[in-house]
């Protein structure tokens, strides 16, 4: 147990300076500064509660030297002034700036980190937890750790110059402040502890109340509550949840209330107050060792100490641990390392080549079950090829596979009769184009949620959205904003308006060949047949390969490949299969009933 406290320390201590490294690589006049005019402001009253204190009562004592009190009065108040100068031109003018500059850094890292991991990374759940992690809290902790640091140089510096104010008074009231800081130590690490433990037991606890946050706020589920009573269900299981959070801190709560008491108030009370006080009285007013100046500085002084103490041993012991704990997660999140390598082949091919599956076989990583096994065949240049199957029979994991999102767990896939592994993967992307089910629309221009790109050919665009049968006229044509989170007049589009212009996006781009995974799923059958017939004359320069439920789209095919549990069961022409009377034809002609019902 010693051993892994240990441990933990040093790993808090390093996870601190890895985020200090980090933020004065980035805004390192922020550091100094945020470390600098911290000491530099706290500094005067520092001395004022002991230095300024005791010679104006030393020279008040004399009778006589108002002048003196006066001089030394202006001089604290010019020094208070031009330090407050520097610190709030720092804190008002730089430190805005610096954390923009800091704010900018933490999430361009991060973009950049997650934009290099392999696909798959996503299915890791440690992974993911850690980049929601990183980009929900870290601009937050950075600053904590700065904060932190900061409070403990400040409160270091407040020790030294009181405590050596305090030893040439009388060298013994320091013994009174060992003593005091001797206790509060091991309580405030106690404290710290049952915070950390309160902490951890709470966080499944915040993570429901971050999900009736969701419920509550986004529009997703908007609809659900008004129309099914679900609110009420949800506002029950809110209100359970708020009970266990109440139940479960009451014991940790009671436990830091008396540590807090027995070391705040029992060491403070007794050595300082008390026990400094009636030193320091006794020797100034009864042997006159010391002069009232003396007795009022080190009780003022010691109390300082305390102060400064306690908060190093229990405000930063705590904030301390917890910050740690994020930094420990960030710092994962930037030491992952992508497990799939980028080849040297850079190959753009004008025209499509032949594709071939040779024995793939594929299980995502992390589990034991194959969800593509031992899968074969060859897809001739500008040919259009289904993929067909109920759910989960692998047809997505296939195109995946073949876009190397993933990479295939046995066997091979070949472009030309090359390793699809040899190829740079950002040049390999370049010859295709993928359509998704799930796609996505940006806030951007729609020329450039077409292009994919900041700047887009605007007669190409146009083109490509005729295509896809985009009929919409918008008010600035393709330099029209999509989306309302840059402009507040953006436009909202239907869900078959945002599928044409993803579907525009396959036409836009040349290359060699292109994916539709469900490009049609939120269009009526009429608008589907009609952007079907597009898509073959649009893409006759490209191999195709697609995947649809509805399968009238299929009929247009060259090649339909039917899946069933990872494996290809049936294989030919529409025709063909009809004609085989498998399972192909008795999909297809269970949907063509509910279109002539």
């Amino acid at each position: 147990m010693k051993s892994n406290n240990k441990k933990d320390k040093v790993n808090s201590v390093k996870n601190y300076i890895y985020m200090l490294k980090f933020i004065s690589k980035h805004t390192p006049f922020m550091v100094f500064g945020y470390l600098f005019f911290d000491v530099l402001a706290n500094l005067p009253w520092t001395l004022s509660n002991v230095v300024l204190l005791k010679y104006i009562i030393d020279v008040a004592s004399e009778g006589k030297g108002f002048e003196r009190i006066a001089f030394a009065l202006i001089f604290f108040a010019i020094f208070v002034v031009v330090t407050n100068l520097f610190t709030t031109l720092f804190y008002e003018i730089s430190m805005p700036k610096q954390k923009e500059k800091l704010y900018f850094a933490i999430y361009k890292t991060i973009y950049e980190k997650a934009a290099k991991m392999d696909y798959e990374a996503y299915d890791n759940p440690e992974y993911y937890n850690d980049l929601v992690l990183a980009m929900n809290s870290m601009n937050e902790r950075a600053y904590a750790v700065l904060s932190n640091t900061q409070d403990i140089l400040s409160n270091t510096v407040s020790v030294l110059t009181i405590g050596a104010v305090i030893i040439s008074i009388d060298p013994i009231c320091l013994v009174f402040v060992a003593v005091c800081v001797a206790i509060m130590t091991p309580i405030g690490r106690l404290i710290a502890k049952v915070n950390v433990e309160r902490t951890e037991v709470m966080t499944p606890l915040d993570r429901k109340n971050l999900y009736f946050s969701r419920v509550f706020y986004l529009q997703d589920y908007a609809k659900e509550l008004r129309l099914s009573g679900a609110g009420k269900m949800i506002e029950t299981r809110y209100n359970r949840n708020i009970t266990d959070r109440i139940k479960t801190i009451s014991p940790y709560l009671t436990k830091q209330w008396k540590l807090y008491f027995c070391q705040e108030a029992l060491p403070m009370t007794l050595l300082i107050y008390l026990g400094i006080s009636l030193l320091m009285g006794y020797k100034a007013i009864v042997t006159k060792d010391v002069t009232m100046g003396d007795f009022a500085a080190t009780f003022n002084g010691a109390a300082s100490i305390s102060t400064s103490v306690f908060a190093i041993t229990s405000n930063f012991a705590i904030s301390f641990r917890e910050n740690s704990l994020y930094v420990e997660k960030f710092r994962r999140f930037m030491n992952a390392k992508e497990k799939m390598i980028s080849g040297s082949k850079t190959t753009v091919f004008e025209n499509p080549p032949t594709i071939k599956f040779e024995n793939v076989s594929f299980k995502y990583p992390g589990t034991d079950k194959y969800v593509l096994k031992n899968i074969s065949f060859e897809i001739s240049p500008y040919k259009k090829v289904a993929l067909v199957g109920y759910n989960g029979a692998g047809k997505t994991t296939l195109t995946n596979l073949l876009l190397r999102l993933y990479d295939v767990t046995e066997g091979a896939i070949t472009i030309d009769g090359v390793n699809i592994k040899d190829w740079n993967i950002a040049s390999y992307h370049k010859n295709f184009a993928a359509v998704f089910q799930d796609f996505s629309i940006f806030g951007a221009t729609l020329g450039e949620n077409v292009s994919m790109n900041d700047s887009h050919d605007k007669e190409k665009a146009l083109e490509a959205l005729k295509s896809a049968h985009f009929d919409r006229k918008l008010p600035e044509g393709t330099d029209s904003i999509l989306l309302r989170e840059f402009d507040d007049n953006g436009m909202s589009l239907s869900g078959g308006e945002a599928q044409k212009i993803a579907i525009a996006r396959a036409f836009y781009k040349n290359c060699a060949f292109a994916i539709l995974d469900e490009p049609s799923a939120n269009l009526d059958p009429v608008a589907e047949h009609t952007l079907n017939q597009s898509m073959v004359k649009a893409a006759n320069q490209k191999t195709v390969l697609f995947i649809s439920h509805r399968l009238s789209t299929t009929v247009m095919a060259d090649e339909i490949y039917m899946l069933e549990n990872g494996e290809i069961i049936e294989h030919g022409s529409h025709e063909e299969l009809m004609k085989n009377n498998g399972k192909y034809a008795y999909m297809f002609r269970l949907q063509a009933e509910k279109y002539t019902e």
